[in-house]
């Protein structure tokens, strides 16, 4: 009961902030995926077709496994996953971390986030634009902000999982990892680049890209 107590003073209070995505001006927009209509969202469905499904997901409710190089696994509740969502200006996401994982330094383009601790003990901060860390430990229940567009990460340095339900006030905040975006991108960014800013030889870079690149199935 006080863990879903939590999750709705999450939702209200991202509810009740200044939405970053634009106001609705229907009841409902229930993503129509299937239309080629190209606008800041999607296109809506026939109201006529929505049913309790658009705004339903279960997706949340079982800890994911970080079997990966970070040890982390995030699954995301947005409008991808909720078609409901759409022009509502809000969506969820976990984050399941193994001990000593790291969700690794991200930003947010479109969206604050508001970050409650399911379990576990995580080290977490963010970095402002004066290039100043901004960092705290924090346990089950406790809540921590990371503000939109700055640089942030979650590590595990604890011997047990951990993991954490975040809020964000958009249907689709998108997530750029640092790392990753710059090392596996396509097309791939010039060596010489990723050389002269981080001060590094080409060699260190393509083991960079080796390492970071996603695997194939």
């Amino acid at each position: 009961m006080e863990t879903l107590f939590a999750y709705l003073l999450i939702f209200a209070a991202i509810s009740g902030a200044l939405a970053s995505d634009p106001d609705l001006l229907q009841d409902v927009c229930v993503a129509d995926f299937a239309s080629g209509t190209k606008l800041n969202g999607y296109a809506c469905k026939d109201a006529a077709n929505i049913s309790a499904a658009d705004f339903f997901f279960d997706g949340l409710a079982k800890a994911g496994v970080p079997n990966n190089l970070m040890g982390s696994v995030v699954t995301a509740a947005n409008v991808q996953k909720i078609s409901g969502l759409n022009t509502l200006g809000v969506s969820l996401s976990r984050v399941d971390i193994a001990p000593g994982g790291l969700n690794p330094p991200h930003t947010h383009p479109r969206a604050t986030e508001l970050a409650f601790v399911l379990a576990g003990v995580l080290d977490v901060g963010f970095i402002t634009a004066s290039n100043v860390l901004v960092s705290k430990t924090i346990k089950e229940g406790e809540v921590f902000v990371f503000p939109r567009g700055l640089i942030h990460f979650q590590k595990n340095n604890g011997d047990k999982p951990a993991a954490i339900l975040g809020a964000f006030n958009s249907q689709l905040p998108g997530t750029q990892s640092i790392a990753a975006t710059l090392f596996t991108a396509t097309p791939e960014v010039q060596d010489n680049v990723l050389t002269k800013a981080f001060q590094i030889g080409t060699k260190e870079v393509e083991k960079m890209k080796s390492k970071l690149a996603p695997k194939k199935a």
